[in-house]
């Protein structure tokens, strides 16, 4: 499901003298519920749909797009997969049943030529490609419940089980399709849309003539469906404008695509003509579906959907979104299937105000900057820097900046200094409870409140104002202890020392809460922050949003021995500084590590 892929288009909304069956569309069928069991952290489907209560409230579905594999993973699909990452994580601290989707599309004659320059088969090349992700998400604290590759046998049968269903719909026929066709796009262009040499303005390759009998889908019969859907459901697709660009796309009225190839091995064979394979974006869209299948058991799409169908939100970058929020939803309608909940295409990523790309050689390349920055660096600039839904551009400098400003100073700094405080004064032992210390403090009030706003900001989907909500926290408890300067109250003695001791309990508990509201956006950093105050990883891996709520740390509890949660990114520039300093006392600068970076 990659950029620059697109149907194939029928000349007209029905091929003349197409042979095609009645139109029948069948009525929505219901969706059973389903019961999943909480790992560590992450939800797992299990049991039978008759399993779980009639009560039980739907699971919370969340995909990425299935990432084509004719290439490694780019910046590109980390940055969906991370803010997906961070949205699971969220509405698991909200305690809902979870489900987050990714996973591969490995179908298609892209995929086959991409085998072939490689020297591999197709299999081959997939289960290589596929594992590259698999590894990178690893990489990122990408916490997935279920990766769906559509090479699986599960997912054959639920894609020849939802044609079947569309087939008997009467919304399937045969035509003939003459064109030029981008092997890069697997698109046909009208000539007008080429550039010189007949070539394809995306990919600047020529586009070669190709005639084939071809397998249809009756989009055009949607069209008012689809038009009912997007004005009575505003949410459907988001944000805003995504939405006017999809309505514009349909008013201009639908046309019927191609769901076959005749050209194409490397594909799942059309049920009903063996001779063609089914086109890849009708079967990878159903990768959602077949995603929530367990392995092993019986697959067909009936079992699938009730696993937990309709998606809650589909996360996707702007350019599939005409798949995704027109031609998917009239497929689910034309099957009886829900369609679902809501589609959210995000923006592009550049470099330095520029477009990336290997012509370029400014390709950002996502395991590279985990090597060197670390997971909560990458994810925290991107969720933080990028407004979810526009255009974002990434810049060496503004990254390091923003990364050491915010995760080093505001936030690790003011824990490894407050916990230093607190073994040389108070032995690493907390005097007062967090509410007795912070009785009358109208800190314990702004952060409190600064966290509602936060929770609002991420069930909206505003992560980046949720990030700049929580380093506000950050910079309150910063701005409370230089204000209060316990550092001189423990010299002093007697009262003074007693505020002091509460102070520091106040600034703790601060952190304790912003480790919690953080954990979506930087979950090992949270994780690291929270022990540091005296938790075990357990207790961080069972914690929800509630307790965000001021009252977590109790008097007599020991804190770990402070050491920096994450360490400044030195520069070039830091090094030679560090070094002409030390010159006269023969000292040597080493680079900064990975390990130094994470701590």
């Amino acid at each position: 499901m990659a950029a620059g892929r697109a149907f194939l288009r029928a000349p007209s909304s029905l091929a003349a003298g197409a042979r095609r069956f009645a139109f029948a569309c069948p009525p929505a069928r219901p969706l059973a519920a389903v019961s999943h069991r909480r790992g560590r952290g992450r939800c797992y489907c299990s049991g039978s749909a008759s399993d779980a209560p009639s009560s039980a409230p739907p699971p919370y579905v969340l995909t990425t797009p299935l990432y084509y594999v004719n290439a490694p993973p780019h910046m590109g699909s980390a940055y969906t997969t991370i803010a997906a990452d961070a949205i699971a994580r969220f509405q698991r601290l909200l305690d809902k049943r979870v489900v987050f989707i990714t996973g591969t599309d490995e179908h298609g004659e892209k995929i086959a030529i991409s085998a072939e320059a490689c020297g591999r088969n197709p299999k081959d090349h997939c289960d290589t490609i596929s594992n590259s992700y698999k590894m990178l998400w690893d990489d990122l604290d990408i916490e997935y419940d279920k990766f769906i590759r559509t090479t699986d046998p599960k997912h054959e049968a639920v894609v020849n089980d939802f044609y079947s269903r569309v087939l008997d719909s009467g919304d399937i026929y045969r035509a003939d399709y003459e064109g030029l066709y981008c092997v890069s796009c697997e698109e046909y262009k009208d000539e007008k849309e080429l550039v010189e040499n007949k070539c394809c303005p995306v990919h600047l390759k020529p586009c070669v003539p190709r005639k084939e009998d071809n397998y249809f889908f009756a989009l055009s019969k949607y069209q008012h469906q689809l038009e009912d859907l997007l004005t009575e459901n505003p949410n459907f697709v988001r944000p805003s404008h995504r939405l006017n660009e999809v309505q514009g796309w349909v008013k201009s009225g639908l046309r019927d695509f191609s769901i076959s190839r005749a050209s194409v091995e490397w594909g799942i064979p059309v049920p009903n003509d063996t001779k063609q394979t089914i086109y890849v974006w009708f079967d990878a869209l159903l990768g959602y579906i077949s995603a929530l299948l367990d392995d092993g058991e019986k697959a067909s799409l009936q079992q699938a959907v009730e696993r937990g169908w309709p998606a809650s939100l589909h996360l996707i970058g702007k350019d599939i979104l005409r798949f995704h929020a027109v031609y998917w939803p009239a497929m689910l309608i034309s099957a009886g299937i829900s369609v679902p909940d809501a589609v959210f295409g995000h923006g592009f990523l550049t470099k330095d105000g520029m477009k990336m790309g290997k012509s370029l050689g400014n390709t950002l390349e996502p395991k590279d900057l985990v090597n060197r920055f670390g997971a909560n660096a990458v994810r925290y600039f991107f969720l933080r820097e990028v407004e979810f839904g526009n255009d974002g551009d990434y810049s060496e400098e503004r990254f390091i900046n923003i990364v050491n400003a915010h995760l080093a100073n505001t936030i690790g700094n003011l824990l490894n200094r407050t916990l230093g405080l607190l073994k040389k004064n108070c032995k690493s032992t907390l005097a007062f409870d967090s509410i007795a210390a912070a009785d009358g403090i109208s800190l314990k009030d702004n952060v409190e409140n600064l966290v509602d706003k936060a929770k609002d900001q991420f069930e909206n989907l505003l992560l980046s104002s949720a990030c700049e909500t929580l380093m506000e926290i950050g910079n309150l408890g910063n701005l409370y202890i230089d204000e209060q300067a316990p550092w001189s109250c423990f010299k002093q003695g007697g009262e003074s020392a007693e505020k002091a001791a509460k102070d520091l309990v106040i600034i703790l508990e601060t952190m304790r809460i912003i480790a919690i509201a953080l954990s979506p956006i930087t979950p090992s950093l949270s994780l690291r922050i929270y022990t540091q105050l005296g938790f075990t990883e357990d207790q961080f891996r069972t914690l929800r949003w509630e307790d965000t709520k001021w009252g977590g740390l109790k008097a007599g509890q020991v804190m770990m021995e402070p050491k920096p949660v994450f360490a400044r990114i030195e520069t070039e520039t830091d090094e030679k500084d560090q070094s002409s300093s030390k010159a006269t006392k023969g000292g040597k600068k080493k680079a900064r590590s990975q390990g130094l970076v994470e701590a």
